[in-house]
């Protein structure tokens, strides 16, 4: 039987990890074993450069944390070795970061992940991984948005061109 010394933080834990997932806007769970440490060092300050949140986890502190919520889904990847990324901000970055990982490391696998409090399966992980950042989508959106009316201006542009060379011709004859 745990002291209750040891109960109490576990249950601190379990506490910690509820309220981080459910912060998230999206995560994923990935097996770490057979990284190096160096390996895993250069992985976690990439990740925490893109200001995700990446811990391993006990399985079972996390069974309990999910238990209840829609999340509970994961529990039939919650064995082996367990890290979850998780990001508060950018719906991309940890999938991104973790598939581009897993693809130069054949022992780094990712298990599954969620996003706005569903859980989504690997193909989704691995097509959302391909999505370019927020910010080039933000500025392929402007252009779409913008393109139009710059097409329109310079139409505009064109036509008084056209008007102001004809006028004198005009004028002259």
């Amino acid at each position: 039987m745990p002291s209750q010394k040891i109960l109490e933080l576990k249950q601190q834990q379990v506490a910690d990890i509820k309220a981080n997932v459910e912060a998230a806007c999206a995560g994923v769970l990935v097996d770490y074993s057979g990284i190096s440490v160096a390996d895993d060092t250069k992985l976690r300050k990439e990740l925490r450069e893109a200001g995700v949140n990446y811990t391993v986890v006990k399985n079972t502190l996390l069974r309990k944390a999910v238990e209840g919520t829609d999340l509970s889904e994961l529990d039939p990847f919650l064995n082996g070795n367990t890290a979850l990324a998780v990001s508060n901000d950018d719906h991309v970055a940890a999938a991104r970061i973790l598939c581009k990982y897993a693809e130069s490391n054949e022992s780094f696998t990712i298990k599954t992940g969620f996003m706005d409090g569903k859980v989504i399966d690997l193909a989704t992980i691995n097509s959302i991984a391909k999505l370019p950042p927020r910010d080039i989508l933000l500025a392929t959106v402007c252009n779409a948005f913008n393109a139009p009316i710059s097409a329109l201006a310079r139409a505009l542009q064109a036509i008084v061109d056209k008007d102001g060379e004809a006028a004198p011709e005009a004028a002259a004859e």
